[in-house]
């Protein structure tokens, strides 16, 4: 059975901006602008898996949301997604964004060149790992025991593993909203065409998804 690498609901403004340059620990995104404007489509649906009242909406974006957790069975990130620290780690006691119960749910494997132990926080278990994409992918697709990975950002780290055309398929919800400046996933989607299929689907909420399937 094939195991897919797989790039899910990444998010990036009109002009393909994905975060900013000047990220902190105040600041995830390191963008001017509040992050929430670029997700707030995910933000609103019923599968929402953050949502704290009964609603939200249905129909595309909602099944894109429900979808993000199907057959994963691994992770891959950058460091830049973990956390803000850079160089050697001086702060083992400080251990990522994502809080006591991270949403990923399985072995995530993040990229550095400053290895340190693997620590389990609720039921995902984050390994530290110096290696080419290659090399790690095949880490995670072990770890996955037969399920798909997904490459989760950011935008460095995607660029990497499609410039090793390791990518199997990215689904990338582009916002209305332009930034101007800042980490940049593409110039244009075109770029992909060479290896991708694309299908380009608006959504009622005013983002549009493109999906992305390797030729």
């Amino acid at each position: 059975m094939t195991q897919l690498l797989r790039v899910q609901n990444f998010m990036v403004s009109s002009d393909g901006i994905a975060a900013g340059e000047d990220q902190s620990l105040e600041n995830p995104f390191g963008l001017d602008v509040a992050p929430e404007r670029l997700f707030a489509w995910a933000g609103a649906t019923a599968s929402w898996p953050n949502r704290t009242d009964p609603g939200g909406s249905r129909g595309l974006d909602d099944y894109f949301t429900r979808d993000f957790t199907h057959n994963i069975g691994a992770e891959i990130m950058g460091r830049n997604k973990f956390g803000p620290q850079r160089g050697p780690w001086t702060d083992h006691e400080w251990q990522g964004w994502w809080g006591d119960e991270p949403p990923f749910h399985t072995p995530v494997f993040v990229l550095t060149h400053h290895p340190r132990p693997s620590f389990t926080l609720g039921d995902t278990t984050f390994h530290f790992v110096d290696g080419d994409p290659a090399a790690v992918l095949e880490q995670a697709r072990e770890a996955a025991q037969g399920k798909d990975v997904r490459l989760g950002g950011g935008v460095t780290t995607i660029r990497e593993f499609l410039d090793a055309d390791l990518v199997d398929t990215l689904h990338v919800a582009v916002s209305p909203l332009k930034l101007g400046s800042g980490l940049r996933l593409w110039e244009s989607p075109d770029e992909l065409l060479d290896r991708f299929h694309l299908d380009v689907v608006p959504s009622p909420s005013g983002v549009t998804h493109h999906l992305f399937w390797r030729r």
